[in-house]
């Protein structure tokens, strides 16, 4: 079992930069590759980042490529999503997620979600 809780959402101006942490409980967090998945009013869920348990193996989908940096320490049990330069279009809300195996689709585990708003 692996309970998730993000953090670091928030109202930002385009161009902005945002942080967003996710703490996990769970010993064994390290065996778990994580994500990120956000959802727009009115739209489905969608795959925004994910990093292998190792951190040696990351993705991207393609908007945000360049922009958002995923990383992790499992000495901390902590994954973040650093999002730079961002965009109206990036407003939504933020789910980190925990899985055995990269995913770009779905996720074992999900955290209750963290709100991001970017205004033009």
């Amino acid at each position: 079992q692996v309970q998730l809780v993000e953090s670091g959402g928030g109202l930002v101006q385009a161009g902005d930069s945002l942080r967003l942490s996710c703490a996990a409980s769970g010993r064994t967090f390290s065996t778990y590759a994580m994500g990120w998945f956000r959802q727009a009013p009115g739209k489905e869920r969608e795959f925004v980042a994910a990093i292998s348990w190792s951190g040696g193996n990351t993705k991207y989908t393609d908007s945000v490529k360049g922009r958002f940096t995923i990383s992790r320490d499992n000495a901390k049990n902590t994954v973040s999503l650093q999002m730079n330069s961002l965009k109206p279009e990036d407003t939504a809300v933020y789910y980190c997620a925990a899985n055995p195996v990269v995913d770009t689709t779905t996720a074992r585990y999900w955290g209750q979600g963290t709100q991001v708003t970017v205004s033009s």
